[in-house]
This record gives structure tokens, C-alpha cells and sequence, in this order.
């Protein structure tokens, strides 16, 4: 199967395109590179430069290249940037979203995964989250990978659309032995800051609240594995063949504290570094985790890095041996 990657030169695109390719796929990676990286997309997979929200070039390089199903991970993903610039990630992914499905109704390309987030539920009142948890977004962020479900589920009414929507929790560590890993800039993902105030190049780490309603105050997050999250896109695109519609979780089902997390970086790393404690920010949950017993009994999906040593050692390695990121 031919499969289009829009972003797959990005942190979970690169990711993916690897596992495809490693399972006999024909991976197409579509990037702009405005985030992602040329050298994250490895092997020998098919690159084309370009934007997902252009019509013509999309509908093209769909008919040129005999797309048979598109995976979706062109979204811009920041919280706080959405906040000041909520015109810009309704225009990136929710507008050029529904560029990139007309292209794919006007190719006749039905099957579509979807990168969608548990941001879409908000500050959900029962933990843990389950797929009928309402959906109440805070953010734009959230909010426009809401309205690209709904754009989703509503094309899929019409018969030309057959989707998947995979609500993810936080994904963390490096794919293939530690060698496709996270470089945003600017960072914003815990992990990788509390690994660059390991490497030195943070003065110091924040915790962001420490009088939470947790064991050891501070907040707890669901953490799944690049790999595993990968996995059960692959295992969704293969259940699109008899599902038109499919919805998930995908998380651990249990959460770590932003002070686990610190303290596992230390012991990985074996180096210590200072931690500053700071007031709560706005919005944060005391608690996020996820209940993914629908992608295990309807995909047979289950974490396999269920460790957070384990998942903080492979972005070690990623990070150690790539200093300076991918240096495109």
C-alpha cells in the first residue's frame, strides 16, 4: 500500500515513515520543512516538498503517486502558541486539513489516520479518560483538532472517507534504537527539557506546581512510547478496511509525575541538575490519563514500552548522540 505522510519529517511522522517502510508500506513523505527536518526521514522513502493545503500540488502528488491512504501529522501542536496565535492553527489545521481531504474526495483516496490529541477533552472532571469522556477543548489547539474530528466524522456520512482519529496523551522517547527522536524548536516537551538541563544547556528545570493533589504534588501525565504510538497507527489503518469510523485513545493507562520524570532523567543520565520550583500554571490538571481498552480490544494494541526508564533512556541516547538536533 502506498501511503501518503503529510509531516512526515516531523517528530512522530518520521517516526511512522520508518515503520512503514519497515513493514513493507510504500511510504510518501509530504512536508513543507517549516518544522520538521529533511534528515529525520531515513532510508530510501520518497520525499516531496511542499504544502498539504495547496490543492492542486496535493492532488497531484496523491494521482502521481497512487496514494492509496494519507496519514495526517502536518498539525501545528504548541498550547501556548495557539493561545497567541489562534488564527494561525485554525488556518494550518483546520483549513489546509479540509484542503488536504477535498484533494483526497477529488482522487478518489479514502482511508485517512488522523493525529488528533487528548487536548481535545480539556480538564476532564473523571480520570481515567475514556473516548466518551465529553469534549470540552481550552485551547485552540485542542480545539481545532476537535474540529477536524467533526469535519472527519461528518465526510465520513457521505461514504467517501473512511478515518481515523487517534487521540494521543504524551508522546515521548526515540524510535529505531534511539535514532529518530524530538527536535522542536523551540523545545517545549518535558522530557527533552529536563534532558537538556542534564546535557547543560539549561541553567535549570521548572516544576510547575507542587501543591497539586498528587503523592508527591506535583502533575501527573500519561507517557506512550514513539514506537507504540506508531504501531497503533498502523494497526488502525489496517482496521479501516472494514471500519468507516474509528476513535482512540492511545496512552500507557497509568502516569508519572513531572518529579518522576526528573528523577529518572537523573539516573539515566547519572548527572544532577537544578530544579526550580514555580507557580502553577493556568489550565494545568492535576492528573491526565488515558484509558485505551477500546484500541486493545477492537486493534489488539498494547504498549510494549510501558517503562518510563526505558522510554527516557532512548531519548538519552537520541539526544547525546545528536547534540545539536538534526542540524538541517
Amino acid at each position: 500500500m502506498r501511503v501518503l505522510v503529510c509531516g512526515g519529517a516531523g517528530y512522530i511522522g518520521s517516526n511512522m515513515t520508518a515503520l512503514l517502510a519497515r513493514e513493507g508500506y510504500e511510504p510518501v513523505v509530504l512536508d513543507n520543512l517549516i518544522r520538521g527536518h529533511r534528515k529525520a526521514v531515513v532510508g530510501n522513502v520518497q520525499f516531496v516538498l511542499g504544502d498539504f493545503g495547496d490543492l492542486h500540488f496535493t492532488l497531484e502528488t496523491l494521482r502521481k503517486y497512487r496514494i492509496e491512504a494519507v496519514m495526517h501529522f502536518a498539525a501545528f501542536i504548541e498550547v501556548g502558541e495557539s493561545v497567541q496565535s489562534p488564527l494561525r492553527y485554525y488556518e494550518n489545521n483546520v483549513s489546509r486539513t479540509r484542503t488536504l481531504l477535498e484533494a483526497m474526495e477529488k482522487a478518489g483516496v479514502e482511508k485517512f489516520v488522523f493525529s488528533s490529541t487528548a487536548a481535545v477533552y480539556g480538564m476532564p472532571q473523571q480520570i481515567p479518560i475514556t473516548e466518551e469522556t465529553p469534549k470540552c477543548p481550552i485551547n485552540p489547539y485542542g480545539q481545532t483538532k476537535w474540529a477536524v474530528e467533526r469535519m472527519c466524522h461528518f465526510q465520513s456520512q457521505t461514504g467517501r472517507l473512511r478515518y481515523a482519529a487517534l487521540r494521543y496523551f504524551n508522546a515521548c522517547g526515540a524510535g529505531f534504537g534511539g535514532s529518530i527522536g524530538e527536535d522542536h524548536r523551540p523545545e517545549s516537551h518535558l522530557i527533552p527539557l529536563i534532558i537538556q538541563a542534564a546535557m547543560g544547556k539549561r541553567e535549570h528545570i521548572k516544576i510547575y506546581g507542587t501543591d497539586y493533589p498528587t503523592p508527591d504534588g506535583s502533575c501527573i501525565r500519561d507517557y506512550i512510547h514513539i514506537e507504540d504510538l506508531c504501531r497503533a497507527h498502523l494497526l488502525a489503518l489496517k482496521r479501516l478496511g472494514s471500519e468507516p469510523e474509528l476513535v482512540y485513545n492511545l496512552g500507557n493507562g497509568k502516569g508519572y509525575s513531572v518529579r518522576d520524570v526528573i528523577e529518572t532523567v537523573k539516573r539515566v543520565s547519572n548527572r544532577d541538575f537544578k530544579v526550580v520550583e514555580a507557580e502553577r500554571r493556568p489550565g494545568d490538571p492535576p492528573v491526565l490519563t488515558a484509558d485505551a481498552s477500546r484500541a486493545a480490544s477492537e486493534l489488539g494494541w498494547r504498549p510494549l514500552v510501558g517503562k518510563l526508564e526505558t522510554i527516557v533512556e532512548s531519548a538519552w541516547k537520541f539526544h547525546t548522540e545528536n547534540p545539536n538536533g538534526y542540524e538541517d
